[in-house]
């Protein structure tokens, strides 16, 4: 049992790659780069899983494209750069913060700030209605009691 135990936490312990032995480069310098990389780029298909991590046939390609790109001679950078020019800034895990992402990473702050600022109001507005309330006239007063006395 205690045997048993020990292999399921290993196998869980351990991080499943989805690279092929067929894809692994024959440098290893270049091969831990390639595995650098593909460590920061977004399987299209898993959504939030890094393609070495993939088993989809898109991260498959992903995976060859970056080692080709290794193999031709490219710096990481430049290797990241062509990924995103052709397939879009999604392509990254950790998005960078120039163009139209830094209105997405400022959107939810401003909006936070705003509904914070409307429900502050709303209950402002509210605790001066009810501050505001005055008690009745006497026609009001003797109105009331009559109708409670029926």
């Amino acid at each position: 049992m205690k045997r048993l135990f020990l292999v399921l936490a290993l196998l869980m312990a351990s991080p499943v790659m989805a690279v092929q032995p067929d894809e692994v480069l024959s440098d290893p310098v270049l091969e831990e780069r390639a595995r650098d990389i593909s460590q920061g780029l977004r399987c299209l298909v898993c959504r939030n899983e890094n393609i070495d991590e993939s088993n989809a046939t898109l991260a498959k390609d992903l995976r060859l494209l970056v080692r080709e790109r290794l193999v031709e001679g490219d710096t990481n950078e430049e290797v990241v750069d062509y990924v995103v020019n052709r397939y879009g800034e999604y392509v990254l895990l950790k998005p960078t913060l120039t163009g139209a992402n830094k209105l997405l990473w400022v959107a939810g702050p401003v909006m936070l700030l705003i509904a914070l600022g409307i429900g502050i109001s709303f209950i402002r507005r509210r605790s001066v209605a009810t501050e505001d309330e005055v008690a009745l006239s006497e026609d009001e007063q003797k109105r009331l009691d009559a109708l409670l006395h029926e």
